[in-house]
């Protein structure tokens, strides 16, 4: 196979909670398509990024966590990233460096349910050892990296920065070799397979993740009720409604006064007019649903458990 001939395919984005995923996604697109919290289990729908370059279009899919906790709308989470698993043509596991070169004892706990099924993988394998800016001394990385090539020795692994950068070329220029010859399947300027709507109710959900403290973002979510395209006035109008799971988070989201849906509106009202090029008025509203993390027809609604 000439190494001049343009190469496309889907890449998936594993790895264990707040590992850097969508940071590293965003990071390769140079523009936010997954949103970006401190906090794990961030994402929760299957996020697809389009990198288009002259020799190559990588298709990445990143996914929620993987992980062992229980419950229906987490059993949903979970076969989203086996899915994206299942349809790569390459895979990419993403790893926090910092914290296992610290604390070596998480490892294992974390990639335990991946483990196995990566081992037997026959397609090509990359694994990202992220955050390693934060290592003041990266000797301590050396035992890491020693730890992964004796659990995954098809793989190739590459120490890297998605949030400054750092290393990223590298892993790219790899990234593509792994992808089959072929004709790119996007427009070279589209960079996400997701609509506008979806992405504006994850921007609305990135701010309450930031806005909350503690558990409660874990029971929140986000339905647009309303979209309306106005392109005489440049202008869309969007209700979307704010779902808690209980009657006592309700006044939380909202805030003393109202000071804190306030906040999550004027900040997710700017990104998105960033988003879509137009004013957007933004209307948001809490509701009460009980217990809607185990509410599958709800779950669904919100795309969980399908590809989008």
């Amino acid at each position: 196979m000439s190494s001049t001939e343009h190469r496309c395919g889907w890449v998936a984005l594993m790895g264990p909670p707040n590992a850097g995923k969508s940071t590293l996604l965003n990071s390769y697109l140079g523009q936010k398509v997954a949103i970006v919290t401190p906090r794990p289990q961030t994402t929760r729908n299957q996020i697809t990024g389009i990198l288009s370059e002259p020799d190559a279009q990588v298709i990445f899919m990143d996914t929620p966590g993987i992980h062992q906790l229980r419950g229906k709308m987490n059993r949903l989470l979970l076969q989203s990233a086996w899915q994206a698993m299942e349809n790569a043509d390459a895979l990419l596991l993403v790893l926090d460096g910092d914290l296992y070169a610290r604390k070596p004892e998480f490892l294992d706990n974390d990639v335990k349910p991946i483990l196995p099924a990566l081992q037997a993988e026959e397609r090509p394998l990359l694994v990202a050892v992220n955050k390693v800016d934060l290592l003041g001394d990266k000797s301590k990385l050396l035992p890491l990296l020693e730890t992964l090539h004796a659990e995954l020795p098809k793989a190739e692994i590459f120490p890297l920065s998605a949030l400054k950068g750092l290393g990223l070329p590298d892993m790219l220029g790899k990234l593509k070799k792994s992808l089959p010859a072929s004709p790119a399947q996007f427009p070279d300027d589209q960079l996400s397979t997701l609509p506008m709507r979806f992405m504006s109710a994850e921007l609305i959900r990135e701010k309450l993740f930031l806005s909350m403290r503690q558990e409660l973002p874990y029971f929140t979510a986000v339905d647009i009720e309303l979209w309306e395209e106005l392109p005489e006035q440049n202008l869309t109008r969007i209700n979307a409604v704010i779902y808690v799971g209980r009657s006592s988070h309700k006044g939380m989201v909202i805030g003393q006064g109202g000071k804190n849906l306030k906040k999550v509106g004027e900040t997710a009202r700017k990104e998105i007019q960033e988003l879509l090029g137009t004013k957007v008025y933004l209307e948001l509203w809490v509701k009460i649903k009980e217990n809607w993390p185990e509410d599958l027809n709800f779950l669904h609604t919100l795309g969980l458990g399908r590809q989008e």
